[in-house]
């Protein structure tokens, strides 16, 4: 039912990417789609994979150092706050402010043309929390996960700015790839994590897939190359990045 009118895409006009021509979908399933579609907001999914790695129980393969659940919980708080601040409180309302301007027409941005600066902005924040965090927590003093997050935010904004110039990649799927790569980079780093909290990021990226196809934001080309990219990118950033 989702793929069967493809000629209601117009990604390649600039217009609202989403008008649905004929298609009207059910209303109990479309307002479902939108409730997944802000719950699993791209700002918010890394802040989502922080909390799962510090708040449940883990053990790291490499026991001499610092690990995600045995940060102090004060400690823990206060990275959580930074990320969230800085990887999604401002973004989100520099984009509200975009949209009072109307530089964007609408705040989830369904118009490929008009992405451009709103992912700029979010480079620009991801870049930020990158260099707080070199600079207030040099030479690694914290897990890894901390300087790699923000860093493939970074890699993966700039990729994302240079395919929005042809489709409209999906931002929502990017963060659920983000999610999951993340969460797979950092389990196999673990002698013990529960094995179903990766499982439950799978399915909660099925489900924002699901939802932004169901709703006629995106081709499938578009969710499944964002989350592809994302997944690979967050995945080797975080497995590569140095430190324990």
């Amino acid at each position: 039912m989702i793929l069967k009118n493809t000629n209601r895409y117009n990604t390649d006009k600039g217009s609202n990417d989403h008008d649905l021509h004929d298609y009207k979908p059910s209303s109990v399933l479309s307002y479902l789609s939108h409730f997944l579609s802000w719950i699993f907001l791209p700002l918010l999914m890394p802040i989502y994979g922080l909390a799962l790695t510090m708040y449940i129980p883990s053990e790291s393969i490499k026991l001499d150092s610092w690990t995600m659940f045995t940060l102090p919980p004060e400690v823990k708080n206060q990275l959580l706050l930074v990320f969230f601040i800085i990887g999604a409180l401002l973004p989100a309302l520099s984009f509200m402010e975009l949209h009072r301007r109307k530089i964007i027409s609408t705040i989830d941005m369904e118009n490929r043309l008009e992405r451009s600066i709103p992912l700029i902005i979010q480079f620009a924040f991801c870049l930020m929390l990158f260099v707080v965090f070199l600079v207030k927590a040099p030479e690694n003093v914290l897990p890894k996960y901390f300087y790699a997050l923000p860093l493939s935010g970074i890699l993966v904004t700039v990729l994302f700015m240079f395919i929005n110039r042809w489709i409209k990649i999906s931002l929502h799927a990017g963060g659920a790839g983000i999610l999951v790569g993340y969460l797979f980079a950092f389990f196999i780093a673990q002698a013990n994590y529960n094995f179903w909290i990766f499982i439950g990021a799978i399915m909660a990226s099925g489900l924002t897939i699901f939802a932004r196809l169901y709703l006629n934001k995106h081709r499938p080309i578009e969710v499944y190359t964002g989350w592809s990219l994302a997944f690979l990118i967050t995945a080797l950033s975080c497995l590569l990045y140095p430190g324990g």
